[in-house]
């Protein structure tokens, strides 16, 4: 179930009051979760749950068996295992027509007749490749000695399948969740407060922000050929903070539910369009996916300890893979290659000056890099590779019928969050309105409470990263 159907909101009003009343008794609420998580994921569809139960049935196994004397000489064999048995369950269900298609394609191209090729009709798990990253984190985790392994089944897959965070993370790692899970939680006031800010942040980024650019960015991006060059430009912006208020809003909510809860989860968005490097950016946006990439891929090919050259290719092969983990298409990997190779030109040109430390310096530096960054969401946006050297060749200056309501739309509904979050940037607290008198921070929820109701989505589209 979505976070934005009234579904969620009669699950939650189920869920809530009855772990508040289990207070006290751990397994209970445990249980109790367990289940709510259960029936969030499996109302989608009953058979994902099956998938679910695999991979956590395998990883959990594979962990105990890694401190388990008896196989202290196969501890990699069965690392490999978890390794292969996770990614090859994604690989079968996200890229298998990706590379069937492609593969027809070329043999159509070299004449082979592919009339008679089957069609696997598969259907892609919703938040499959988040909840198969944690997992295998937690087995790499407990190889590497940095946690035990679980010991009930039950409390693992609660660690694999919370449901605030299960479809569109965080990605969380065992080494921070996990004890959270283990160990009595405790809820009170500040941290219900917090929680509440966060929530109704999140559907203020979801509903006011991100379905309001979603139209704008759609009818540019669906009809390429009849956009202007201002258009495309106005359209990008509006994808950037589409893409930006639909999965950041999911993740406030889901840090804001979990807070409710006594869960604190890690933040996994930081102000990205206030990076002023590629390197500033990934650790500010999806915190969770990027750490991950670097501690169990980027690191261990070899980091930045070898020679330049080295170090490129690990950049670019850790940025390719990020896009693929995107999306079975050619425009997600494009998108990681891109960004991977950005990171090379600033590692290797890096156009900061050194020593400017003004603020208009500084300023200009942000400006480049979110330019940059509209770059790779035409990548990410675009249908096809034409779509996206249409793109890049007819942006200019031009107008159509439509632009200054894309561009009074845009302004409207983006600069209200762009205001709040230059001072969260200038003052470095991301709940700096819980920061106000209780008056302020009243006055403050009430403002967003009415944003969505007059300005909210009556019907949001659903959450952009559930595809992924």
């Amino acid at each position: 179930m979505s976070f934005t159907s009234l579904v969620f909101v009669v699950f939650l009003l189920v869920v809530y009051p009855t772990y508040l009343l289990l207070q006290g008794r751990l397994r209970a609420q445990n249980a109790w979760l367990l289940v709510a998580s259960l029936v969030f994921y499996g109302w989608w569809d009953w058979r994902f749950l099956l998938l679910m139960g695999l991979t956590m049935g395998i990883d959990y196994a594979i962990a105990l068996g890694l401190e388990a004397p008896r196989w202290a000489h196969r501890r990699k064999q069965l690392l490999a295992f978890s390794m292969i048995s996770n990614l090859g369950i994604l690989g079968v269900f996200k890229y298998s027509n990706f590379f069937l298609d492609n593969l027809r394609m070329a043999a159509t191209a070299a004449g082979a007749d592919t009339s008679d090729w089957p069609v696997l009709q598969i259907v892609l798990p919703v938040g499959i490749s988040f909840y198969t990253f944690q997992s295998m984190s937690y087995t790499i985790d407990v190889y590497r000695g940095h946690l035990k392994a679980a010991r009930s089944f039950a409390d693992f897959s609660l660690f694999v399948s919370l449901f605030p965070q299960l479809v569109a993370g965080p990605i969380e790692r065992a080494t921070h969740l996990m004890h959270q899970v283990l160990n009595p939680r405790r809820i009170e006031w500040p941290q219900v407060q917090a929680g509440i800010f966060l929530v109704l942040w999140g559907y203020f980024k979801k509903m006011v922000i991100a379905d309001n650019m979603s139209p704008i960015a759609n009818a540019v991006y669906n009809d390429l050929g009849s956009a202007s060059g201002l258009d495309i430009v106005l359209g990008t912006v509006a994808f950037a903070f589409q893409i930006y208020g639909d999965f950041s809003g999911y993740s406030d909510i889901a840090r804001g539910v979990s807070k409710l809860m006594g869960f604190d989860l890690m933040l996994n968005f930081r102000l990205p369009y206030f990076a002023d490097s590629p390197s500033a950016f990934w650790q500010r946006w999806h915190i969770s996916l990027s750490s991950w990439l670097r501690d169990y891929l980027y690191i261990p090919l070899g980091g930045n300890r070898g020679s330049p050259l080295s170090t490129y290719r690990n950049l670019f092969l850790t940025m390719f893979l990020g896009g693929l983990w995107h999306g079975a298409a050619w425009n997600f990997i494009l998108w990681g290659a891109y960004h991977g190779l950005l990171l090379i030109a600033y590692r290797r040109f890096d156009p900061r000056p050194h020593g400017a430390r003004t603020r208009l310096g500084q300023g200009l530096r942000i400006a480049l890099m979110f330019a940059f960054t509209l770059g790779g969401w035409v990548c990410f946006r675009a249908a096809s590779a034409g779509d996206i050297a249409y793109v890049f060749t007819h942006v200019d200056l031009s107008t159509s019928a439509q632009t200054a309501r894309y561009a009074a739309d845009v302004a409207f509904y983006t600069l209200p969050l762009v205001g709040v979050q230059l001072v969260q940037q200038l003052r470095g607290d991301l709940l700096v309105p819980m920061a106000l008198p209780p008056a302020g921070r009243a006055a403050f929820c009430a403002l967003l409470v009415l944003w969505i109701a007059v300005f909210g989505e009556r019907n949001p589209a659903e959450f952009i990263y559930f595809q992924f």
